[in-house]
């Protein structure tokens, strides 16, 4: 059984037996599969069509607590429901749990059946929908990077997450024998998402103890951000399995390198060739590629909340460790916030690296788009790439160093209240209000050793 499945197959698999249990999962705004488990017989019988959830899942924290202050959803408003729709054309295997498949669902209003216009799917969907507007289809890749540990999630979660210890004792960028001691969960990871129907490339070790980093073909944007969260909670559950944890949290250890999400996009036209290629300009990049790539550097500080969503995203933006501080452009220069890759060849494409490990993807790429569309709605001019250490450039802007700066970025940005709507915004806003609000009132072990005896 090798996915993606057509609903006649799905029915099938359920007559013969194979498929017991049906995952109907909706993307949560961290990027989450939340959702229930059907008895695979009544999902093929009536629960295709749809089935239903509170509305506070798209309301929530990491924690799934209700915060007040969301247009969309209060105690006042009852919390009443979703509606889940099934996208069939997500229906797939789950190899790594046993007689199961999964399948994604668009988010509805429960008397209109419309998108509720928040939900991460439908924040994607209407930017793709924007960019084939403009004639083109946006292609894009995501790398995920996150750490193994030695012990269980229940293990270091008993600990109080003190002395974390990595499944590795060096960095292990590149490095075949560490990674083949990692084998127990990255082998089942590659192997189950590619029958899944995930076009996983490959693993390799990254620049830090028990650091890993996964990569998957490019794809169409939607694809390509349910590829990443299918994957992320994949490696998570695959890591439960042989009794390790894996973290996605983009700096767990301020002496460690941090963990990112780096974003490859390119548009192409209806015909398949890309138009961000031309042979015959400097670099090989086309007049679109070049106002789109002026879009992403003009308006990097409005979607820097949607790369760098938590407190923690900011920790990692430190200078020597690969992430970026700057909002410049460079020509395959990882000291840069945007790296030209595979320039003079029909792949060429940008490099968003400000991302973390921790992004949602689909707003994340959303975003990406949004800026991209309105530098060639604009036909914004490409200043000249930036070379060297970026980090040593004191005339380069910096990036929104804080969740309060980058959220206040967001909060004035006409440009995605125009892309995304003011409700959207408005909801996202509200969610980073929230982080920095239950940050500042938590006394932090770093407080406390500190000041305790010396303050």
């Amino acid at each position: 059984m090798a996915g993606p499945l057509s609903f006649e197959e799905l029915k099938r698999l359920v007559d013969q037996g194979a498929v017991d249990t049906v995952l109907a999962c909706l993307v949560d705004m961290q990027g989450r599969l939340m959702g229930k488990r059907f008895h695979a017989n009544n999902f093929v019988d009536t629960s295709w069509e749809e089935t239903h959830c509170c509305n506070y899942l798209l309301a929530t924290d990491l924690e799934m607590a209700t915060p007040d202050g969301y247009a969309s959803t209060s105690w006042e408003g009852g919390y009443g429901d979703y509606v889940m729709k099934p996208d069939l054309e997500t229906l797939r295997p789950v190899p790594w749990l046993e007689g199961t498949v999964m399948v994604l669902c668009d988010v509805l209003d429960h008397h209109t059946h419309q998108d509720v216009p928040h939900s991460p799917r439908a924040v994607l969907n209407k930017q793709v929908r924007r960019v084939e507007e403009l004639g083109f289809v946006a292609k894009t890749a995501t790398e995920l990077e996150f750490f193994l540990f030695e012990k269980s999630f229940d293990e270091i979660r008993k600990s109080g997450y003190r002395d974390l210890e990595p499944i590795s004792g060096f960095n292990e960028d590149y490095h075949i024998l560490q990674t083949t001691k990692e084998e127990v969960v990255m082998r089942p990871l590659r192997n189950h998402l590619y029958s899944a129907g995930i076009p996983v490339e490959n693993s390799k070790g990254e620049a830090e103890a028990g650091q890993e980093e996964l990569n998957i073909r490019y794809a169409e944007a939607m694809a390509c951000a349910d590829h990443h969260s299918i994957a992320k909670h994949a490696t998570k559950e695959i890591a439960w399995q042989q009794g390790h944890a894996a973290t996605f949290l983009p700096k767990w250890d301020h002496n460690r390198v941090g963990s990112s999400s780096h974003i490859h996009q390119s548009l192409w036209n209806k015909d398949g060739s890309s138009a961000f290629f031309d042979p015959d300009s400097e670099l090989g990049m086309s007049a679109t590629m070049r106002h789109y790539v002026a879009g992403l550097i003009k308006y990097a500080p409005d979607t820097t909340c949607f790369l760098a969503p938590y407190i923690n995203s900011y920790k990692r933006f430190s200078k020597g460790t690969f992430a970026p501080t700057k909002i410049v452009w460079s020509v395959d220069n990882r000291t840069a916030g945007f790296r030209l890759c595979g320039e003079g060849t029909p792949s060429v494409r940008i490099e968003c690296r400000i991302g973390g490990s921790d992004i949602n993807p689909y707003l994340a790429i959303a975003s990406q788009l949004a800026a991209g569309i309105a530098g060639i709605e604009e036909k914004l001019d490409l200043a000249a790439p930036t070379q060297g250490d970026v980090y040593k450039s004191s005339k380069s802007k910096d990036l929104p160093s804080t969740l309060r700066v980058a959220t206040q970025a967001l909060h004035k940005s006409k440009m995605l209240r125009a892309a995304m709507g003011d409700d959207v915004v408005d909801h996202y806003v509200r969610a980073a209000e929230w982080e920095q609000e239950e940050f500042d009132r938590i006394v932090t072990d770093y407080e406390v050793a500190r000041g305790f005896e010396r303050a």
